[in-house]
């Protein structure tokens, strides 16, 4: 196996270098020229892990264009699309780029380990390449699902603060885009101002309120804001008012998420319990035995 893994990894290495001695420089050079226009881009890659910060510029130069050739790419770029929109990854990370971050880390763990391995002067078994490799495949598809995750959290931390406001705002008389717009102004950043922001732009630009609140809850991806959006777009539909819907999704939302808390809590006690009865049973045994042994011990 360790044979077959290092074939594998050195044929990739050929290959790696041989598209670089014929990839169109020039191409590459304009590129790199767009994407240093975006100030935007540094910052932007340094708060989503320094994996991907500093493996970026090498999977972007010699996996990317690899990617882009291949015939399937369609079949992956369906695949990851979505999961890259809902960890709010969009303007970081193209479909592309994504799969090129798997295939670099195949090379890059087991590289990153035997420069370690050497640099620490150490006998680690080679034996761990192969696993290191397949760790460097998944790495990527856990990361996105952390990005997600989190993403996720924090939006539905911010949804009864948002929602009421845009009741209130559509109640004083502001109609669903200034309304929204509002909202974005005075909460915080956050990933739901980052979506109510899409969604405002998408309208803006010709898109209709329902299809851009369908874009919404696909990108999101999650059952409280599918349920939001598909509640304003049946109201929107009929021709009812929203600021009624609005008020009650949030009382709805409000209580949802004191519920999500209490339950949380009551699981945190249940797990804290079987570590606590580790402890407090050789403890108790401890303050009972202890006296006996004591006694026994004196009175022999």
């Amino acid at each position: 196996m360790l044979m077959w893994a290092s074939v594998i990894l050195m044929g990739l290495a050929v290959f790696i270098l041989t598209n670089m001695i014929f990839n169109d420089e020039d191409q590459f050079k304009a590129q790199e020229k767009l994407e240093e226009s975006d100030q935007r881009a540094p910052n932007e890659f340094a708060k989503h892990g320094f994996i991907l910060r500093y493996s970026r510029p090498f999977f972007k130069r010699y996996f990317t264009p690899i990617v882009q050739t291949m015939k399937n790419k369609k079949k992956f770029r369906e695949k990851y699309k979505r999961p890259i929109a809902s960890g709010g990854l969009t303007e970081v990370i193209t479909a592309e780029d994504f799969f090129a971050f798997k295939l670099f880390l195949i090379i890059g763990f087991p590289i990153v380990f035997m420069i370690i391995r050497w640099f620490l002067e150490e006998t680690w078994s080679l034996t761990m390449i192969p696993a290191l490799a397949g760790l460097g495949f998944i790495y990527p598809d856990i990361w996105i699902k952390g990005k997600k995750q989190e993403r996720q959290k924090e939006i539905v931390q911010n949804m009864p603060f948002a929602v009421d406001m845009l009741a209130l705002s559509v109640e004083a008389g502001l109609d669903f885009i200034a309304a929204m717009t509002k909202v974005v102004e005075k909460a915080k950043k956050s990933a739901l101002s980052e979506e109510f922001e899409t969604v405002i732009r998408e309208i803006r630009i010709g898109s209709s309120r329902a299809e851009a609140l369908r874009n919404m809850a696909w990108r999101v991806d999650m059952i409280n804001i599918s349920s939001f959006c598909a509640t304003l777009i049946a109201a929107d539909s009929v021709g009812a008012s929203i600021g009624p819907i609005l008020k009650a999704l949030a009382n709805e939302i409000r209580q949802k998420k004191s519920a999500d808390a209490e339950k949380a809590g009551a699981t945190a006690a249940t797990k804290i319990l079987f570590p606590m009865l580790f402890l407090i049973v050789p403890a108790v045994f401890l303050m009972i035995g202890a006296p006996l042994a004591i006694q026994s011990f004196t009175g022999n």
